[in-house]
């Protein structure tokens, strides 16, 4: 069963710290649009499955990626789409986002994700650490 947009938002407003659900928001459409590229398939299906809607068509209409990009990267491409982010408040919003969509997956799914991405995204579907 799919989350619903309000307890998804609240969850990532509250890891990720952010003032408002609006900041929320826009970290999880940027990471779940980057997400998308990466994942094909049923993984990419039942992973949306377990989104609000409008998260889950984020992720089944990804922003096209040209390769899969190491944890590293993907971080560094977030921050090049948030406005005044860094890579360190970047990495932050990646696993406030990941680890809450972690947390609708159920762990089963979360394994199989992790499957179709490069070693180390394990780290960012954790809960974002204080750096």
């Amino acid at each position: 069963m799919a989350m619903r947009w309000e307890a998804f938002l609240q969850h990532v407003q509250d890891r990720g710290q952010y003032a408002t659900p609006q900041e929320a928001e826009r970290a999880a459409r940027t990471v779940l649009a980057l997400l998308g590229a990466h994942l094909v398939g049923e993984v990419r299906a039942e992973l949306a499955a377990r989104l609000p809607e409008t998260f889950a068509l984020i992720l089944l209409n990804p922003r096209q990626s040209a390769e899969p990009l190491s944890p590293e990267r993907f971080v560094r491409a977030i921050a090049a789409w948030i406005e005044g982010a860094s890579d360190q408040t970047a990495a932050w919003d990646v696993s406030a986002v990941l680890s809450v969509a972690a947390d609708a997956a159920g762990d089963e799914l979360t394994a199989r994700v992790l499957l179709q991405l490069p070693p180390g995204y394990d780290l960012l579907f954790g809960h974002p650490e204080h750096a």
